[in-house]
């Protein structure tokens, strides 16, 4: 795709709306384009949650056309030794980010093929040298923005790096057995509190599990059980009463958990992680 067609820039951060922090992004962004076209992914990650910053790239990516720049600045180690990157991905997505983790999902799950370590000197805004808190706008948006209104290539980036090397967090393990499957609850459809688990469809249903099947569901956090009980495997919310429990495919095609209009996280104190596992049990 040519230079001159990458014109939309993408912002994800932790930053939330309360004050300027967002909308000097953009005004940078501005200053080397004002042509260009800047979306919000979210700026609700919660404060320095670098996995759910590292999934919700994961969850959105894929959906933008080829070219999206996406900056994401969820950087807990703001100023100090961490690496500040622009990945390519497999789709032909680039992400300017801190290399902190938040790249975990899109290598393994979407695939990188190139990485590169920003130039700061070539490309951060002039006269921010002294400023060590604020890469976000100083450093990754201003970078995203010459790349995506292409007064600089892939290649004009900085030194690649190797793909191998960049930074990823733990993910937990699927474990398929003779009648069970178990995995992690990676995150939260936060507004609705369902649980969003590691567990794949196709994994889920390689144990035969039907639609309108009863499943026995063990959740622990650690050694500790938290909830125990049997679920119906329904298409859709609807296809059970509200307030009932249901297990679904949500939009990433990975097993969920959920209350019909009700809020499951919320109901039974569910947190995430890989610390948070969920079994679903085969009912002979």
């Amino acid at each position: 795709m040519a230079l001159l067609q990458k014109k939309i820039l993408v912002f994800q951060s932790d930053f939330g709306l309360s004050d300027g922090a967002v909308s000097a992004m953009y005004g940078v962004a501005h200053e080397v384009d004002l042509n260009l076209k800047i979306y919000n992914l979210t700026h609700n990650i919660v404060p320095y949650n670098i996995w759910e910053a590292s999934y919700r790239l994961f969850q959105a990516v894929e959906f933008w056309p080829k070219s999206t720049v996406f900056v994401s600045v969820v950087d807990p180690g703001v100023g100090t030794n961490r690496k500040s990157v622009v990945a390519l991905t497999k789709n032909g997505h680039y992400i300017v980010t801190p290399d902190n983790g938040t790249l975990t999902h899109l290598k393994r799950f979407v695939g990188i093929v190139a990485i590169r370590e920003i130039q700061e000197s070539k490309h951060r805004r002039d006269n921010t040298q002294y400023s060590y808190t604020f890469h976000g706008r100083d450093v990754y948006a201003n970078t995203g923005a010459k790349l995506a209104s292409g007064e600089i290539t892939f290649e004009e980036v900085g030194e690649e790096l190797s793909v191998e090397k960049v930074v990823e967090l733990e993910i937990g393990k699927v474990i398929i057995g003779e009648k069970s499957i178990k995995g992690c609850i990676d995150i939260l459809d936060v507004r609705f509190g369902s649980l969003w688990t590691n567990i794949e469809r196709s994994h889920f249903s390689s144990l035969g599990f039907q639609f309108g099947d009863k499943i026995e569901v063990v959740i622990r956090n650690g050694p500790t059980l938290i909830y125990n009980n049997r679920v119906s495997y329904g298409k859709s919310f609807g296809d059970v009463y509200v307030s009932e429990q249901i297990i679904y495919v949500n939009s990433l095609y990975r097993m969920a958990l959920a209350i019909n209009q009700g809020n499951f996280a919320k109901a039974y104190s569910v947190g995430t992680g890989i610390h948070w596992t969920i079994e679903f049990i085969k009912i002979d």
